[in-house]
């Protein structure tokens, strides 16, 4: 059986490109690309699949958005902005969520698939494994292939529209101001090492104390969740502003230090990375890196629908946000 794989072979084309082709999307093509994958179909017999045309052609009206963890607030709040712009549009959507299993990940993109949803959203880091990453954009470029449309919240590591929150950047301007309220000693609650937001959110912090002249802080790895957190603030040692890489983390080392009799700012200063929106009413209220996650959720959705030849990458800067957490000790 002829597959699209051999025709975009035949044709020196990528597979997406066949696909347009003779799949029946709306996206243009070159009339030059377009008459050399028409002729190899021609040559090898190809026979175009009719379930993948309808899925090009837009007609499915269900969206797929995989999240890592339904219960974490950062990823509710990426879910949430994209089903209210999903309804916007008319469309419907499933969820799935991975537990940070990126097997998992890869088995709901082949589900969504061969359940021909419309388009498919993923939102949550990448780990450092090339060869995860690497078959995970394969899945991808199968679905994207027959028709399938893909945007991503994370890493700019598959090829598709990118919605990249600027995490390493962040993590510096965080540095920046916690050293002007007069801090000099930092712990980082740096969550799991191989964790590519946690990672760069680290670096960027790290890096930014170093260039101020600043002693390295302590850095503490740990899972990246609340009871990561809580554990892990039990290793600050003799820092006086402790920032962990995300605010479940940080309510977790609040947790702690009350639990351990430690106040919170006046023996230690805490600092997250998210601006959840459960921080509202949190006492001490938190100081964070405020992302606009809602948003994020929304432009990921709309980058997904959009018809555009190449990837689009949306990179999202977080904003300091000083609360009480936090205090000055100049």
């Amino acid at each position: 059986m002829v597959t699209l794989e051999d025709v975009a072979r035949q044709a020196g084309v990528s597979l997406a490109t066949a696909s347009r082709v003779l799949n029946g999307s709306t996206r243009q093509v070159g009339a030059d690309l377009r008459a050399r994958v028409e002729r190899a179909a021609d040559e090898l017999g190809y026979r175009a699949n009719m379930a993948a045309q309808t899925l090009a052609r837009g007609a499915s009206n269900v969206i797929g958005i995989v999240v890592h963890d339904l219960t974490d607030p950062y990823f509710a709040a990426l879910a949430d902005g994209a089903m209210r712009a999903a309804a916007g549009e008319g469309l419907l959507v499933m969820v799935g969520t991975t537990h940070r299993d990126p097997e998992q990940e890869i088995a709901y993109v082949a589900t969504m698939n061969a359940q021909r949803v419309r388009a498919v959203l993923l939102a949550g880091s990448r780990v450092d494994d090339p060869e995860v990453t690497g078959r995970l954009r394969r899945e991808l470029d199968r679905y994207r292939a027959s028709g399938g449309r893909v945007a991503c919240v994370g890493q700019d590591l598959l090829g598709v529209d990118t919605v990249a929150p600027a995490n390493y950047e962040g993590g510096a301007a965080l540095a920046r101001s916690l050293a002007g309220l007069g801090h000099t000693r930092f712990a980082v609650l740096a969550g799991p090492p191989h964790l590519m937001t946690a990672r760069d959110r680290c670096a960027g912090f790290v890096a930014a104390v170093e260039e101020l002249g600043l002693p390295e802080p302590r850095v503490v790895h740990g899972p990246f969740d609340r009871d990561g957190g809580y554990v892990a603030a039990g290793e600050t040692g003799d820092a006086t502003c402790v920032f962990a890489v995300n605010d479940v983390m940080a309510v977790g080392a609040l947790a702690s230090y009350r639990d351990r009799g430690v106040r919170v700012p006046d023996d230690v200063s805490v600092a997250g990375f998210d601006d959840i929106a459960t921080l509202r009413d949190h006492v001490p209220a938190l100081t964070t890196v405020r992302l606009p996650l809602a948003d994020m959720g929304s432009r990921a959705l709309v980058l997904a629908l959009a018809a555009s030849e190449t990837p689009t990458v949306d990179h999202v800067q977080g904003e300091v946000v000083l609360r009480e957490s936090v205090r000055d000790v100049r």
